[in-house]
């Protein structure tokens, strides 16, 4: 495979003299040999051969120089050849003879004559890449190359380098501008002869600022009549300015925001077990977040325990630790005070996986629990929880909490993530640790030294281990003592169940010591980037490779104060270590039996790697060139400073390596013979004494000069001092270069994106050709990866996760460059925005895959050091400056001039001290292996010589040390401020006096200060005079530097606080250019300010910097500003700059002030309100007596002002409440700015706009029933009918009458339903119950139903609602997929089908817009139908736009803006509200406007506003329920009661608390009595009593009752869905519909309503109709209007003109809030507000919403019969099986009231004969399915708790033993609800009804009232198999408390309804009745044996007592010799 070119002769050269030729690709050149003397021709007749080892791209060029040869000069260049390798590629073979072009890209007379060869790898040549080359139609042919629709992945201009020195180079932009030019273009083969001349290339690379027309006219010429929906745009729209390419775009945020400490709060809920698998167990759960423990309450003796129980766990920890954190449930068996119980199973999950969830949450999920210590067991049962996390600001939405009814699904709703299979397996986790180097000295023992002082011993001072942490366990390797380089070979096991749901693993090298042990570095492995789940995907698998560890510097100190940095919190700012390992996985085969079950870390040897495993040792090459350093803090200004540039230790002088790196250079030094040779080619450049290139890694110390008051710079000038650094790595380019191309693909991305949002933002036209033209970008981008990324791919280095990422990686892209091409062309106008989320994805995705877990080459760090002290720093990532000959995989930053802010390290970088910079640099860094070094100058600004070291003066490709510029242009750099807005309050009044402050180069002006606002508006022009820029003219034009605006708020004492900071880039005129349109002068923009990471603002502004010529200013353009101004020296902004201004008129409503804060301790009694916009203003009236009313006496009030055409350059508006107090002073109270006026400007309704709005609409071939529609539709009119409505199906074939919660009826399905069915049951799912038995249930009675039947109805509802909704969006989702490229029919229906889809998203969607065909019911007559309300599960603010329809609330601030996340929030710094509003428009009105009837002037646009005198109410406030709370007590409950505070008003409900409860049923409603406007925040908090000490808060919310009041939304009493006037649903409002309706008629100026005959009603020009009769309480129907009336009002939304949705009946979801936690939510209240103005009739009494009483009911329980009970006890006497058998039950929990049969004793065929009664009475929620009990929790308790718990009845088969425990045999459990129906016989009772329950059909006791059969009992054998251990023939009989009464039975066999004795056999008494017998069998047969033993035991025992005893007496003997 090769590349063969035959340079045959050169002709038509001038003179005489030596030739030399040097040809070069893929940055490997060769030269010819020299001819001497030649005249004007050479034949060189000369053939090169470069080996390729990857096939040749099409794009790839070759490039033959000619010279003039000189001995003693550099040879002198005649000209030059390029061409494109695309021909080549093609045809394998090409002849060509061209002419060769000078410096200036001009042809000469000389001409080449070549051929040349190329063989491919497969001996075929490379096909040609249609999709690569045509991307874009031939735009050309047109002529008009600026505007070519390429997209802009042509434009990327490829700079492959030259050799020549870049002082000379003008080649590369001329070479750059054909690229911009016509890259498409390929009938030009050579690059020699399509260059355009200099004047077209400049006019060619403007930005195209074009006007909507001109774009639409293009984009007809380029479509040629496409429809305008296909046309995308590349980058045309001047949202982003060129694309630069010598300088890269710099960061703007500035603080690392990891490592700072938040908030979080997880909270769970452990709600039941099930399956628990053990016998008769007392189980416990225990949950563990990271340390914290808490455990539920013991339940007894069963293994299906409900607990309903709630914990939380609050945390203030940086996200990194929170989310690495392990959630433990673990399920223990009989743990009590003694004794810490054994564990049945767990399950384990980290933090972040349950944050990366929807919403933050599993909820109502089973969690799978299992025995670590036992992997072959298998799954040890089930726990249901929901588990929320909730950091700061998150706001969770629980699905609404009803009655939990639904089936227990138990494998549908797992605890596991979306993606992860159900059968997880144990699998075995190796963490390999082969070797570490580069360690910091750790010093900690002073010993080290004193050793080294006597003995000379030098060691290493550190004594490292590794330890790794995964799954909540820790491993760790040996510690190898005093070595800087250890070697481990060890492997750290651990085992877990697979895939694992934690997420990282977490490997720290420690060192060891005596005191404590420290961290050196730490790194994570993310198991989701080294592995994949799909179904082509890989087991997690890691290197060998090497991980790079930073953390802090590394000069030791005993307190370091940046260790957490080394613990793996925050941005390391130093390289510590670097360490390799490598991850395997291997799942296990738990059935083989000797594997090691336990799950215990293991730290085992592991086999060594070889040396070259990671990569073959390389030697790189690091270039830097420091081209600015400025903004320098003056703190540092006064000592010299330098820089040093590291890259891992390399360059590290002060604290570098520990030993020199010899041993690697020898290593790496002379590889195999092809890269010697190599070598050798590309000239000696290794010369010098030694042979050796010594490396300068800082620059020289140099003493900074002010720039002004604030920061120093470096005076540089001509002279940048250069630095480059030697260093070997393993040669892993390829993973980085993959990294880069798919980075830049992203960066593409989301450069698109934010085009296309800024065009939404700014309502530029046709945002959705760019989005198109975003994803053809992308698509081409993807296709461009898949044949670039293929390359190296025998590399013998690469590991298995190399290739397996590369694969998936290709996957993924090629799969995303097929979806963005298909929803290219699904994107319509209206469809943008669901799009543009989809492509947000994309984003993500590709930024996941571009990190690169793997690292080689660590980061480049660059430090300011004053004194060999570190100051500041930056860290540069080394893939972002590696060099590649391939254009795309080279670093984004590599070979250009990156900005670089340095800041301080570790904690000092956060808040304040870390915004401001530490120093602003301009560096140009390259990156690359040594031998392709040779163009690392390329991308510098040209016009420089190299200075270099004495020993390389004269080598061509030794580093400079220094860059001296001899060419430096003069430029006026004009800076138009006009103004900012929103900035940041930075003084104690909430406002700031801001000023900006301009930095350029060295150079910094300011702005005026303008005191006392947060929008200044500063109009004015900053010129900076002679400002020198090095390098050549033309590449200023393109890249210019930045400019670096800083906004600071004047202090009159101290120096100005930093506000915030934003960059510009100037908009360049050189001298020979006009300055005209369309450049010319610069539009003014907004620029986004940032403070930290947060946004602080934006700036809107202008800057032009234009070059002073040859004739200096004088040629400059003038500066016209505005004449009427004289503002002294200051300049305004000219005139062709600032905005175009017309008049228009502010019109302000002041309504009134509510809440203020008292200002320096007095109260505020006589407020002002001040308006002011752009210079002008208004103010208030005064209020008199804030105390007594505090509403405005004049309403409306308006001033004129200029303001811009343009509305996004709208100025702010600024609203400031003054207190007035004695002697004319003011003090501020508040202030708040409007920053967007936009949603105030009434634009007057343009009539042709209308007509022409209908036609469009008639146009897409459908009538939308939308409002503005109706406005000019002529007077037809529209019916709406009102019949009863149809109701909501339900997934299933059941369909659920909206009627009635509880009846459900089969409906006759017809076919087509049928089939719509079928696709549904994916989607389907809840609903429906069990199967035909539901039909049974009983018809509601009108009287039994209340208003939690309604309630519940209505949750209900709500959640089918949802449920469709997902289901419709899926199948919409479903549908489009389908209709890709069905044709332009598909799209209208598309159209169609999308404004549904929009509805049933939209909040307005009312449960009437889903009247979806279902098959009439014929059963509805007879069904009794429950009316419901709406269930919102948020605030019913958030539903109605804060009912600001007219009125709105401005909150008013004062106070510094915290810096600290912690402190000041928005809330605490709002001192009161501004109740007001707006209206902005042009001045001369349309007079129609004010024609109008009933126009009062006074008033202006605010017509029709109500008074604002005070008026009396009467508020009720309803509380259902809460739930969630947060647990206030120590037991993890809370006892809460309401309090309610409305203005003096303040009740404590506190007798009335609930015990021990979470969820509490408050069921209450209060009256209270107020006036608004003084009192009208409502406060409702929930308190937690305590018997002693204050009542703590749990949480409360604030609800403003007078926006309520007011609103045109009726908030005051919500309308019902159905009128009548007794029972449940009474109508609540004191108005009948009917007056409601012409009240709204009235008072919208709305003709109507006109009822007529057959229930017809007319408002405006709609007709509705409706039922017309109505019942009373005797059922006697009378004729009424108002069932039509209410028609109308719950359609009021579609009304013309004065219509809007009215709120329904409701209850609303409020979430609590605690001052204390700010923004987590501590449960949610579910409640409404009913309001009554006093002046209008009463209303009835409030509704009775107390929690509904439990219903006693008893059950009696007859156990007749058992049957096959095994047999537990051999009989002493006879050794024959027997059990003593009796039946236990109980229904409310074990110790409350468990019954026992009697014993039926000795039976020995299993059967027993009891005739046994049991009653339970118990108390029982219909509604939620649960039995109600109360008792003390302990014996301490107060009072008693209320517990519900499912109805479920236990029975059990024991075996009675007389001494020993009795032994347990079997269980079942009955859900008295849904139970099997017991089997006719006991022959048919089987296992069956225990297993297999889904297919049994179930009956509910409440249903059946009396059931009898047999049951079977089940225990678990010893491999965990259920099995039958007896069964029990039962009667189950329910009785209410009254019929129990009526008929009473006793206890056991007792009167009365007494039971008859049992029938049994007298065996079991056999043993009285023949003693002697049984003995004889006793001693003889059975303990024989035993007896012997015992006896001979005895003996034994006997004969050593007596030892014992006389010992002692014979050894005293035996001594004195007696």
């Amino acid at each position: 495979m090769a590349l063969v070119l035959q340079l045959r002769s050169v002709s038509g050269l001038r003179g005489k003299g030596d030739r030399i030729a040097k040809a070069a690709f893929r940055g490997l050149s060769f030269y010819t040999r020299v001819l001497e003397n030649c005249e004007d021709e050479a034949k060189f007749d000369e053939t090169f051969r470069w080996p390729v080892a990857t096939n040749i791209d099409g794009n790839e060029i070759l490039e033959i120089q000619v010279f003039n040869y000189s001995k003693v000069f550099t040879n002198r260049l005649i000209g030059t050849f390029r061409m494109v390798l695309q021909k080549v590629v093609v045809e394998g073979q090409l002849e060509v003879t061209d002419t060769l072009i000078d410096d200036n890209n001009s042809a000469i007379q000389t001409s080449i004559s070549i051929e040349i060869r190329y063989q491919a790898l497969d001996g075929t040549v490379g096909t040609w890449n249609d999709k690569e080359f045509l991307e874009t139609p031939s735009v050309h042919s047109e002529g008009d190359g600026r505007y070519s629709l390429e997209t802009d992945s042509l434009l990327s201009g490829h700079r492959h380098g030259s050799d020549v020195p870049p002082g000379k180079s003008n080649q590369q932009s001329a070479e750059r501008s054909f690229r911009r030019a016509g890259k498409g273009v390929f009938s030009a083969m050579k690059l020699g002869k399509t260059r355009p001349s200099k004047d077209e290339h400049r006019k060619q690379d403007d930005p195209a600022v074009l006007e909507t027309e001109d774009l639409d006219r293009k984009a007809m010429r380029y479509g040629a009549g496409l429809e305008p929906d296909t046309i995308s745009l590349a980058s045309v729209t001047a949202v982003t300015t060129n694309v630069s390419n010598k300088r890269s775009k710099p960061d703007i945020r500035m603080e690392p925001s990891a490592g700072r400490p938040m908030d979080y709060q997880v909270s769970i809920t452990i709600i039941e077990a099930r399956q628990l698998v053990g016998l008769n167990m007392d189980p416990v759960v225990c949950v563990e977040v990271g340390e914290e423990k808490k455990y539920t309450s013991m339940k007894e003796s069963t293994n299906c325990p409900y607990y309903n129980e709630y914990f939380v766990f609050d945390f203030h920890v940086p996200p990194d630790v929170m989310f690495d954190k392990i959630i433990k449930l673990s399920v223990i068996h009989s743990k009590n005070l003694l004794r810490s119980g054994t564990l049945v199973g767990s399950f384990k999950m980290d933090v972040g996986t349950v944050y990366t969830q929807p919403e933050h949450q599993f909820y109502h999920k089973w969690a799978i629990l299992s025995d670590p210590e036992d992997l072959t067991a298998g799954l040890k049962g089930y726990l249901k929880c929901d588990i929320a996390v909730v950091g700061k600001g998150d706001n969770i939405k629980t699905p609404h909490k009803a009655n939990e009814t639904e089936e227990d699904d138990i494998e549908g709703n797992l605890l596991l993530p979306d993606g992860v299979p159900p059968e997880r397996q144990w699998a075995r986790f190796y963490v390999k640790i082969y070797r570490a180097e580069g360690l910091p000295r750790m010093n900690t023992s002073i010993m080290a030294n004193v050793k080294k002082a006597l003995i000379g011993e030098n060691k290493d001072l550190v004594d490292p281990y590794v330890q790794v942490a995964f799954a909540g366990q820790k491993g760790k390797t040996s510690i190898q003592k005093s070595s800087y380089e250890p070697l481990w070979n060890e492997q750290i096991i651990f085992t877990e169940m697979f895939p694992p749901l934690c997420k990282r693993i977490k490997i720290q090298i420690r060192d060891s010591d005596k005191v404590n042990d420290v961290a050196i570095g730490t790194h994570f492995i993310d198991l989701r980037k080294v592995s994949n789940e799909g179904d082509k995907g890989f087991l997690p698998t890691f290197g060998p490779a090497w991980v790079n560890m930073y953390g802090s510097t590394r000069n030791y100190t005993l307190m370091d104060e940046h260790q957490e940095l080394n613990e793996g919190l925050g941005e390391g700012v130093s390289f510590r270590a670097r360490l390799l390992l490598g991850l395997a996985v291997e799942i296990l085969d738990t059935t083989n039996p000797e594997i090691n079950s336990s799950t215990e870390v293991q730290v085992e040897q592991a086999t060594a790697v070889a040396d070259n495993c990671s990569g073959k040792m390389e030697e790189f090459f690091l270039f830097g060139a420091f081209l600015e350093a400025t903004m320098i803090d003056r703190k540092i200004g006064d000592k010299p400073i330098n820089f040093e540039v590291t890259i891992g230790n390399y360059g590290n002088q002060v604290d570098g390596s520990s030993k020199p790196l010899l041993r690697r250079k020898k290593e790496g030094g002379d590889g195999d013979e092809e890269e010697s040779e190599l070598l050798q080619n590309s000239s000696d450049d290794e010369v010098g004494e030694d042979g050796e290139l010594v490396s300068v890694s800082s620059s020289q110390p140099m003493k900074p000069l002010v720039t002004d008051r604030n920061y120093f710079h470096l005076p540089y000038l001509e002279k940048k001092p250069c630095i480059y650094i030697r260093s070997w790595w393993q040669d892993q380019r390829r993973r980085l270069y993959n990294a880069n191309i798919m980075d830049k693909i992203a960066d593409k991305l989301e450069e698109g994106l934010n085009d296309v949002q800024e065009m939404i933002k700014t309502e530029k036209p046709h945002p959705e050709r760019r989005l198109r033209g975003v994803l053809e970008e992308l698509s081409s981008g993807c296709l461009r990866f898949l044949t670039l990324a293929d390359k190296d791919q025998h590399h013998s280095s690469r590991t298995r996760l190399d290739r397996e990422r590369l694969k998936s990686c290709m996957r993924e892209l090629e799969n995303m460059a097929q979806q963005a091409t298909a929803l290219r062309s699904q994107i319509k106008r209206n469809t943008m925005k669901d799009k543009l989320k989809l492509v947000q994805n994309f984003l993500q995705k590709l930024r996941f895959l571009a990190d690169e877990p793997q690292h080689t080459i660590p980061d480049v760090f660059i430090w300011m050091m004053s004194n060999n002290k570190r100051i500041a720093y930056a860290r540069i990532p080394s893939k972002d400056i590696l060099y590649s000959i391939v254009d795309e995989e080279m670093g984004k930053d590599c070979a250009k001039v990156k900005t670089v802010f340095l800041k301080l390290p570790g904690k000092r970088g956060f808040g304040p001290a870390g915004w401001t910079v530490q120093a602003k640099m301009e560096i140009y860094l390259w990156l690359g292996l040594n031998k392709q070094r040779k163009d690392f100058l390329s991308g510098l600004p040209c016009g420089f010589e190299e200075k270099k070291t004495p020993r390389g003066q004269n080598l061509p490709s030794f580093p400079p040390i220094s860059l001296l510029y001899t060419k430096k242009q003069v430029f006026q750099l004009r800076a138009h401020m006009y103004q900012a807005r929103s900035l940041f309050a930075a003084d104690s009044s909430g406002l700031s006096d801001p000023f900006a402050r301009v930095f350029f180069i060295s150079q910094s002006q300011c702005t005026e200060v303008l005191n006392e606002t947060l929008c200044p508006t500063w109009d004015q022009l900053l010129v900076f005079d002679n400002v020198e820029l090095y390098g050549e003219a033309h590449e200023m034009r393109d890249d210019p530097p930045i400019i670096v605006i800083e906004i600071y708020d004047q202090d009159t004492v101290g120096k100005a606080d930093f506000m915030g900071r934003t960059f510009a880039k100037p908009v360049v005129k050189m001298s020979d250019e006009e300055y005209c349109p369309p450049r010319f002068p610069p539009q003014l923009e907004y620029y986004q300010i940032y403070r930290g990471n947060a946004t602080a603002g934006d700036l809107l502004a202008a800057f032009e910097l234009l070059q002073i010529g040859p004739g200096g200013k004088s040629d400059l353009p003038p500066i016209d500003g505005p004449t009427d101004m004289d503002r002294g020296p200051i300049l305004p902004v000219p005139l062709g700059i600032r905005p175009v201004l017309s008049r228009y008129r502010v019109e302000i409503l002041f309504w009134g002030l509510r809440d203020l804060k008292r200002v320096n301790l007095a109260q505020v009694d006589r407020p002002r309100v001040d308006i002011e916009c752009a210079g002008k203003g208004v103010q208030s009236a005064l209020i008199q007596n804030y105390k007594k009313n505090p509403n405005f006496s004049t309403l409306v009030k308006w001033f004129e002002v200029d303001l811009p055409e343009n509305e996004l350059l709208h100025p702010p508006l600024n609203i400031r409440v003054v207190d007035c107090r004695a002697f004319g002073r003011y003090t501020l109270v508040g202030s708040h700015t409007v920053s967007s006026l936009r949603k105030f400007i009434y634009r007057p309704p343009d009539k042709k706009a209308q007509q022409w709005n209908m036609a469009a609409k008639h146009l897409n071939g459908y009538l939308a029933m939308t409002s503005r529609a109706h406005r000019s539709r002529p007077t037809g009119e529209i019916v709406v009918n009102m019949e009863p409505e149809v109701p909501i199906k339900k997934m299933d074939t059941m369909v659920k009458l909206e009627a009635n919660s509880d009846a459900v009826v089969k409906v006759d399905v017809t076919e087509e339903e049928k089939e719509k069915k079928k696709k549904k049951k994916k989607g389907g799912g809840g609903g429906g119950g069990g199967g035909g038995e539901e039909v049974e249930e009983e018809e509601p009675d009108e009287s039994m139903l209340d208003w939690w039947s309604k309630y519940f109805a209505s949750i209900e509802t709500m959640k089918e609602q949802l449920r469709q909704q997902e289901a419709a969006a899926a199948e919409a989702e479903e549908k489009e997929e389908m209709e890709v490229g069905e044709g332009s029919k598909a799209q209208v229906k598309n159209k169609d089908k999308d404004k549904d889809k929009d509805k049933s998203k939209a909040p307005k969607d009312d449960k009437k817009k889903k009247q979806q065909p279902v098959p009439e019911l014929p059963e509805k007559k007879n069904k009794q139908k429950i009316d419901e309300l709406k269930v919102f599960n948020k605030e019913l603010e958030s539903e109605f736009d804060n009912f600001e329809d007219w009125l709105h609330t401005f909150n008013l601030l004062r106070g510094k803006i915290g810096d600290n996340d912690d402190n000041a929030t928005e809330e605490e710094r709002i001192v009161g509200r501004f109740k007001g509003s707006m209206c902005v428009y042009k001045v001369p009105l349309p007079d129609d406007i004010s024609k109008e009837a009933g126009y009062d002037p006074t008033f202006g646009m605010f017509q029709g506003i109500p008074s604002n005198d005070p008026i009396n109410v009467l508020v009720r406030v309803y509380i259902v329920r809460a739930t969630d709370l947060h647990p206030a007590d120590i037991n993890g409950k809370a006892d809460p009661y309401i309090a309610i505070k409305l203005g003096k008003t303040d009740i404590k409900d506190k007798e009335n608390y609930i015990s021990k409860q979470l969820n509490p049923v408050f069921g209450k409603s209060f009256d209270i009595e107020a006036t608004f406007p003084m009192e009208s925040m409502l406060t409702v908090a929930v308190y937690d009593w305590d018997l002693v000490g204050t009542d703590d808060l749990i949480g409360e919310t604030k609800i403003d009752l007078e926006n309520r009041f007011y609103s045109k939304h009726r908030a005051t009493c919500g309308v019902s869905q159905t009128y009548s006037i007794h029972g449940y649903n009474t109508w609540r409002d004191p108005m009948k519909p009917s007056q409601i309706l012409s009240k709204l008629c009235k008072e919208g100026k709305v003709d109507g309503p006109h009822f007529g005959p057959g229930g017809r009603v007319k408002v405006a020009n709609r007709v509705f109709t409706g039922p017309t009769e109505i019942e009373d309480e005797n059922g006697q129907k009378k004729p009424t209007d108002e069932h039509l009336a209410l028609a109308v009002l719950r359609h009021w939304e579609d009304i013309p003109r004065a219509g809007c949705r009215l709120v329904p009946e409701h209850v609303e979801t409020r979430p609590l809030l605690n001052p204390d936690k700010p923004g987590i939510e501590q449960g949610r209240l579910e409640m409404w507000v009913d309001m009554f103005p006093m002046d209008m009739p009463a209303p009835g009494p409030a509704i009775d919403i107390s929690p509904r009483k439990p219903k006693k009911y008893e059950l009696r329980v007859i156990v007749w019969n058992t049957d096959e009970v095994i047999l537990e006890d051999d009989d002493y006497f006879t050794g024959e099986k027997s059990s003593d058998i009796f039946v236990r039950g109980w229904l409310k929990g074990q110790q409350e009231d468990k019954q026992d049969t009697d014993v039926h004793y000795h039976s020995l065929t299993g059967e027993g004969n009891f005739n046994w009664r049991y009653i339970f009475p118990f108390d029982y929620l219909m509604a939620e399915e649960k039995i109600v009990i109360s008792k003390k929790e302990s014996m301490f308790s107060w009072d008693e708790t209320e517990y519900k718990i499912p109805a479920r009845l236990t029975l059990q088969v024991w075996d009675a033993d007389h001494f020993s425990a009795d032994d347990f045999l079997g269980a079942i459990e009955l859900d008295l609800n849904r139970f099997p129906r017991g089997a006719k016989t006991s022959k048919q009772c089987s296992l069956e009804m225990v297993t297999n329950e889904a297919e049994l059909p179930m009956i509910s006791i409440f249903k059946q009232k009396r059931v009898k059969g047999w049951w079977p009992f089940v225990a678990r054998d010893e491999n965990d198999e259920l099995e039958i251990t007896g069964k029990v023939e039962a009667e189950l009989h329910l009785l209410t408390a009254e019929e129990a009464e009526k008929s009473p039975a006793g206890l056991a066999r007792n009167e009365p309804d007494p039971l008859e004795k049992p029938n049994r056999p007298d065996t079991s008494f056999i043993w009285f009745l023949n003693p002697l017998k049984s003995i004889k069998y006793l001693i003889c047969t059975r303990y024989k044996w035993l007896i012997i033993k015992i006896v001979l035991a005895l003996l034994l025992l006997i004969m050593v007592a007596l030892f014992l005893y006389s010992m002692p007496g014979y050894m005293v003997k035996k001594l004195l010799g007696a």
